[in-house]
């Protein structure tokens, strides 16, 4: 499969089109909204699955076999800040809260990319790891301390409190409810194996894709409404948020087959670097870095990246990785 085909792929997937209904209806300025509380249920009900499902999977699996990628995904998440900061902050001359804030965004992950790349390795029959939604759970939260960590040290006018402040923004990672749902489901998912899983299977197999088609639908919706924020995120942020999330996924990529993963593996691991969060990073961004301008970050995040990443980034990450494989 090319990469042409591939984008075809992604662009006809039912998932993909949802997200691109839910930009048209706010240009076209529909009344279509989802009632208040969807959203929080079609999340929970999305991290849950990753995680439990996930947990199912690695019932059995090797430890030798996870190693490799878990640190390189540990690797990916640490590096990653520390270079969108420092590129943010010297090149593109973003103040330091907002350089952190952004920072933050790009070296954590989304959990809805990382579901819409497995939709895609299933749609086209291609298999992966047991243990990447383990992955998924390692890569959410240290980019968004090491990004508080280089405000602190950048700025100098938040040095009183910032270890109290550091404390709350751990605390509430750690307790999040994408932290407590992956972690939890996976946890569930390994200790009841397979016969417990078949006891909760039609509720989280067959459904799963209807939902994320629905999530991604109001995901579309929020997008459209910042498409005006555009404006404001300026050339050097609308490039920074598809070049470097590029750049990031092809990393993913390469240390994956590195690592000995399946191509398919490699394939979500760089999707997981070319991600960028916009459920954890922004409720930390909120505590720690007040300062931070949320136009610039969300916009950056769900308005650029996560759309490239769902449409084209996928696809290319996918066909990279055949290329590596030889396949």
């Amino acid at each position: 499969m090319d990469i042409w085909h591939g984008l075809t792929v992604s662009l006809t997937s039912p998932m993909v089109l949802a997200f691109a209904l839910g930009v048209l209806a706010i240009l076209i300025r529909s009344d279509l909204k989802f009632p208040e509380g969807v959203y929080a249920t079609l999340t929970i009900y999305l991290l849950f699955a990753i995680g439990i499902k996930g947990g199912v999977k690695l019932v059995g699996v090797d430890f030798g076999q996870f190693w490799r990628p878990g640190l390189a995904a540990l690797g990916l998440c640490i590096m990653i800040p520390l270079w969108s900061f420092f590129i943010l902050h010297k090149f593109g001359r973003f103040g330091v809260a907002d350089a952190a804030a952004l920072a933050a965004h790009f070296g954590s992950v989304s959990a809805v990319t990382f579901g819409e790349c497995l939709a895609f390795l299933d749609g086209i029959k291609v298999d992966h790891e047991a243990y990447l939604p383990a992955l998924l759970a390692i890569m959410e939260v240290p980019a968004i301390l090491i990004a508080i960590f280089l405000a602190s040290r950048y700025r100098g006018d938040t040095a009183d409190g910032q270890p109290s402040k550091l404390t709350q923004v751990f605390r509430q990672l750690l307790t999040g409810k994408g932290v407590v749902l992956l972690i939890g489901g996976m946890l569930i998912g390994l200790l009841t194996g397979q016969q417990g899983y078949a006891q909760v299977a039609p509720f989280f197999d067959g459904p799963f894709r209807g939902v994320l088609t629905l999530f991604l639908l109001d995901v579309g919706m929020a997008t459209g409404r910042r498409l005006a924020d555009l404006r404001q995120a300026g050339p050097f942020l609308a490039g920074f948020a598809i070049v470097m999330p590029l750049l990031h996924g092809i990393m993913g990529v390469v240390l994956g087959y590195w690592c000995g993963t399946s191509m398919g593996g490699a394939t979500v691991l760089g999707t997981l670097a070319a991600s960028a969060s916009y459920i954890a990073a922004p409720a930390a961004a909120r505590v720690a870095l007040p300062q931070a301008s949320p136009a610039l970050y969300l916009t950056a995040s769900l308005a650029i990246t996560f759309p490239f990443n769902v449409i084209v980034g996928i696809p290319l990450y996918y066909t990279f990785s055949r290329y590596l494989y030889g396949v």
